[in-house]
């Protein structure tokens, strides 16, 4: 098995951005008429356009019936930006390779 790091320079934006550009600001929606439509909690939605808070697979389901969004490209993005954020910390964690005898 080869040993290769993978170097990304980019860190990916958190879905919220997204979903607030793609869905609030193109349909000219609030925090609040968006978290209606949805039928979720302002705050909810707030912390979740804001990146407090990760994109669940019930939300993006919500977010893909009511402004289809792909459920799919959501939870993608979500992976990704979960999968950078973890490997910003790399180094907390002190692992070395497994070598069998």
């Amino acid at each position: 098995m080869r040993s290769s790091k993978i170097k990304m320079e980019m860190m990916p934006s958190h879905p919220g951005v997204f979903i607030r550009i793609e869905a609030l600001e193109e349909h000219g929606l609030s925090v609040s008429a968006a978290a209606r439509i949805l039928g979720v909690r302002r705050a909810t939605l707030s912390d979740l356009l804001n990146g407090h808070s990760s994109l669940s697979p019930e939300m993006a389901l919500r977010i893909e019936k009511a402004f289809g969004l792909s459920m799919d490209l959501l939870l993608r993005m979500q992976a990704w930006y979960d999968a950078m954020q973890m490997r910003a910390r790399a180094d907390e964690f002190d692992i070395s390779r497994y070598q069998p005898a």
